[in-house]
């Protein structure tokens, strides 16, 4: 499968999107050191298909809008794609296709039999009213129902959307195909064909990696000082599984700001107070920091659960955490990365340390195709049983070739989709 580097000649779209330049150059340098054959490179570096749908909804007022949204599907030759759906103001096409391509990683590192898509609304869900959340919802179904499906495509929940959005997305598809299709997305309500345990997979994972990670550091969880960088559902459940395991939350934020507790927050406390609030800033007890501040807190374990790009050359020397857990989708930039490296602070990427979620979507989807649930205690140990055996895959590639773990990540990960590439062959 290898080739002379020199022989090597990459095109890839020009890109001033951050998460998409350093997707693309966490790729090539795990291309470079498999030394992948230049054609397999090249098809890795692009996606697939990309969907891109402007399509007009009636708001409350009688007026029309037209929003703009994405369906990328960045490589399938392990499986249908997967990927969820994010409805937020900053989406755009550039950021759905690195989202993609990290989808197709984290599903070959965990080793389920899926490949890697993405998709997006440009909206600020938080501005617009239940109803008109509905309609967007259905029009965008419907827009990119033509690439989508049980064997095809399988969207999920992911940042701006839940799982009452998956249910109107699930009935809009099946009301299309004259029957109920429960598997074309995952994260929908059990009544409806989702899955128990789905909720908090994602920061359930975050913590049994956690857990992995620190065992090999000789960090103790019971005891340990853990931050939580956003607390919307994978920070929140990342925040109450650290708890279960005795560790102490010491800081949490949101988007409109942080807390800190020396001592350790009362998580429940926090999200009582954060549903009544709208946000954690004002927890009795705490005292208001800045995420900025939270980031640089001294403790055991900072996980960013928030957006991208939240690791960067400007605070990563001032990052005092020993062990970061990467539970949002590219929180660490390339130059921060290299700079926790001289210092030493080992960091869990985000394509084994967030990968709970798909690995439970995975399961869901599995129930819905062959209409047989698992209780829940089966779920939480299947998904123990996947992460720790990735974990320790990463743990030996990183100890047999001297990487970091994301480089370890990554070369376990494009090796795997690049062998099944090329055991397919290339059609016709």
């Amino acid at each position: 499968m290898s080739q002379p580097m020199a022989a090597v000649a990459l095109s890839a779209p020009e890109t001033a999107n951050p998460l998409y330049a350093s997707s693309l150059a966490a790729l090539d340098q795990a291309a470079k050191a498999l030394q992948l054959d230049p054609g397999v490179w090249q098809i890795l570096r692009h996606a697939k298909r990309e969907l891109t749908v402007h399509f007009p909804v009636r708001m409350d007022n009688g007026s029309i809008q037209v929003f703009s949204g994405y369906r990328i599907q960045h490589n399938v030759v392990r499986g249908p794609a997967k990927g969820g759906i994010r409805y937020h103001p900053a989406v755009d096409v550039d950021e759905v296709r690195a989202l993609a391509m990290l989808m197709t990683w984290k599903c070959a590192l965990v080793n389920i039999p899926y490949g890697g898509a993405k998709g997006g609304v440009a909206c600020d869900p938080r501005a617009l009213s239940l109803g008109e959340l509905e309609r967007l919802t259905r029009r965008y179904a419907t827009e990119i129902s033509i690439i989508i499906g049980p064997e095809y495509d399988i969207p999920a929940p992911d940042m701006g959307t839940n799982p009452q959005i998956m249910a109107w997305f699930m009935d809009t598809y099946s009301m299309h195909r004259g029957y109920s299709v429960t598997g074309v997305v995952t994260g929908k309500p059990v009544i409806i064909g989702g899955t128990a345990g789905r909720a908090d997979a994602t920061g359930k994972g975050c913590v049994i990696v956690a857990r992995e990670a620190a065992k090999q550091m000789g960090i103790r969880l019971s005891g340990a000082k853990a931050v939580v960088q956003g607390f919307g559902n994978v920070g929140s459940s990342t925040a109450r599984a650290f708890v279960a395991e005795g560790a102490r939350v010491i800081a949490v934020s949101d988007g409109r700001g942080g807390i800190f507790r020396s001592e350790g927050l009362d998580i429940a406390g926090v999200l009582r107070h954060q549903r009544g609030a709208g946000t954690v800033v004002g927890f009795p007890g705490a005292e208001s920091i800045t995420n900025a501040e939270l980031l640089e807190l001294p403790c055991d374990l900072l996980v960013p659960a928030a957006l991208e790009n939240q690791i960067t050359v400007d605070n990563a020397r001032r990052v005092q955490a020993r062990l970061i857990v990467e539970g949002a989708n590219g929180p660490t930039t390339p130059d921060a990365d290299r700079i926790l490296q001289e210092r030493h602070i080992v960091v869990v990427p985000d394509i084994l340390a967030n990968a709970g979620g798909v690995i439970v979507s995975y399961f869901e989807w599995v129930q819905d195709l062959q209409s047989y649930f698992w209780e829940e205690d089966e779920i939480t140990r299947r998904l123990e049983r996947i992460l720790v055996r990735a974990f320790n895959d990463v743990i030996g590639a990183s100890r047999q070739e001297q990487l970091d773990l994301r480089a370890a990540a990554y070369e376990l990960a494009v090796s795997r989709v690049a062998e099944a590439l090329v055991m397919r062959g290339i059609y016709p």
